[in-house]
Order: C-alpha cells, then sequence, then structure tokens
C-alpha cells in the first residue's frame, strides 16, 4: 500500500465529528483563553506599569499600554548598592541553601521508601506529626539562639532544613520509580546501601531532584521575613528584604511630601517586583521538562 492509499484509507476510517463536538471545542477553547487571559495580564500589567510615569499608575490610566514610557525607576534601584548586595547575599543564600535542603531531602525520602529501615513506621509518624503541629516562633527563635544562630546569616542558608512533605513527595517518587530488580541485581554483584543509592537511584531521580531545586529555591528566594526575625545586619539582607525596606522607607509622611512618596513607592513597587521575579522565571524552563513528571509520580497518592 503506497503513501496515497494510505492516506485515503486513514481520511476514510477517520471518526467524523458532530455540530455538537465543534460547539464544545469553541467552549473549552473560550475558557481556555479566559484562564490565559487572567493568568498573564497581571503579569503584563507589572511589566507596562512598571515602565510607566508614575501619576499615570495612579490615576487608572495605565491598563492597556505603558504610558510616558521612563525606566527611572530601574535607576533608582539599581543606582543602588544595597540592591546589588542584597542579589549577591540572595544569590548565595539560594545556591546554598538548596544545596543543603537537598542533601538532606533526597536521602531521607529514599530511606523511608524501604520497607527494611529500622522504625520506619514510627519516623514517619514523628514526622507526620511535625506536619500538623508546631512549636511556634518563640520556641524556634529561642532554639536558634541556643544553637549561636541569631543574628547569623547561616540561618538563612540551614534554616527549615527539610520540608516533611517534600520527603514524602521523594518517598513517594522511589517507591514508584526505581524497580526492585535493579536493585536486587546490584545486591548481586556486591553493592552496598551507599553505592545503590548513588549509582542506581540517583540516576533515574533526576525528575523529583530537579522538582526539589526549583521548591527550595524559590523558597530561598522568596525569603524575607527570617532576616527581621533574627536580627540579621543589614549588610546581610537578602535581595527581598532590602526591597521591603525600600518600600516601607517610601510609605507615610505628612503634608507635601505624601504625594512624593506615593510617586516613589508606585515605581519602586512594580520595578522591584520585575526585578525579584526575573531569575526565577529564568530557571524555570530549565527544570519544566522534569517539573511534571516529578510532581504527578512523587505527589500522593
Amino acid at each position: 500500500m503506497d503513501y496515497k492509499q494510505l492516506k485515503t484509507v486513514k481520511r476514510q476510517n477517520k471518526i467524523k465529528e458532530s455540530k455538537t463536538d465543534y460547539v464544545y471545542y469553541a467552549i473549552c477553547a473560550f475558557i481556555l483563553f479566559l484562564l490565559a487571559v487572567i493568568v498573564i495580564y497581571p503579569l503584563y500589567y507589572i511589566v507596562i506599569a512598571s515602565i510607566s510615569d508614575p501619576d499615570a499608575v495612579m490615576t487608572g490610566d495605565v491598563w492597556l499600554y505603558p504610558i510616558k514610557v521612563t525606566f527611572s525607576g530601574y535607576a533608582q534601584l539599581f543606582n543602588r548598592d544595597d540592591i546589588w548586595r542584597g542579589y549577591f547575599n540572595t544569590l548565595a543564600y539560594t545556591l546554598l541553601g538548596t544545596a543543603f535542603n537537598v542533601v538532606l531531602t533526597i536521602p531521607a525520602g529514599w530511606a523511608l521508601s524501604r520497607d527494611y529501615l529500622p522504625c520506619r513506621k514510627f519516623i514517619m509518624a514523628l514526622l507526620i506529626v511535625t506536619m500538623f503541629f508546631g512549636g511556634g516562633l518563640v520556641p524556634y527563635v529561642i532554639l536558634c539562639r541556643s544553637l549561636g544562630l541569631y543574628q547569623n546569616p547561616l540561618i538563612l542558608i540551614i534554616g527549615g532544613g527539610v520540608s516533611v512533605y517534600n520527603v514524602f513527595m521523594c518517598k513517594s517518587f522511589f517507591q514508584s520509580n526505581v524497580p526492585k530488580e535493579v536493585l536486587e541485581a546490584g545486591l548481586i554483584d556486591g553493592a552496598g546501601e551507599i553505592r545503590t543509592f548513588f549509582d542506581l537511584v540517583l540516576p533515574v531521580a533526576k525528575s523529583i531532584i530537579s522538582v526539589m531545586i526549583l521548591f527550595y529555591a524559590v523558597g530561598h528566594w522568596n525569603n524575607y521575613i527570617d532576616a527581621y526575625i533574627f536580627s540579621i545586619d543589614e549588610q546581610f539582607y537578602p535581595l527581598q528584604t532590602v526591597l521591603n525596606g525600600l518600600l516601607d522607607a517610601n510609605t507615610g509622611g505628612e503634608g507635601e511630601v505624601v504625594l512624593e512618596q506615593m510617586r516613589a513607592a508606585t515605581q519602586i513597587k512594580f520595578t522591584s517586583i520585575i526585578i525579584a521575579t526575573v531569575p526565577i522565571l529564568v530557571i524555570y524552563p530549565m527544570v519544566e521538562k522534569h517539573f511534571g513528571q516529578g510532581v504527578l509520580v512523587g505527589s500522593f497518592k
């Protein structure tokens, strides 16, 4: 059967769609279009507002395209030394903190996925309790103070080292994606637990590792409150804390300075959002191909 005959057979066997089907497709396309607009427009508005005249933004004239384009907001932020210092601090906290989190989470998930782990059910019960009950902020600060981590930038790296939810996600992933036959083959070849983990388990865990990196990196990147809670010195402030301080400094006031402060706060608000989110938007496509598989396979069932 040549290509033309094969194409003719496929055309004849193709299921004909009724008018109802086309109506259904049109409704689905319209709903998806609305959802896309709902998601995309706020991002678009932030971009055009960040380069528009603050007076036009405050009066609500900016909604479809920028008005009186100006980059003064970006100039104000990038000319500040504390912004660049905050960027460097945040990069350091994110890279080191994410590595620390992943090094703890992945082995913990693998260990809990093994039925022969001693006291496995008891350990899981303890972890589950921490998901629903916590000591609160004050005991946490007291504990960190006793460990010498109060007013120490190191707390921004190792604080909250493990997320129990992420550990259980990794546990579910390993249970579903590491065949017992592979582990038995490694055992026959003389591989111990450590070699099995590094040579057989980690190579098939790229998707869940990518998801963990994304989850933890976003958490570190957006963290700003811990620097206040633990009274970190200003030179070690992460970017988000610096930007939050700038917004606070440009709000309030009396008399004639109120309007100028509102204009400055409006510019800083939108430009700071762009500055703070661009790195995450750049990183996300790099791990996106693993994200769906890791979340779906490693999620709770």
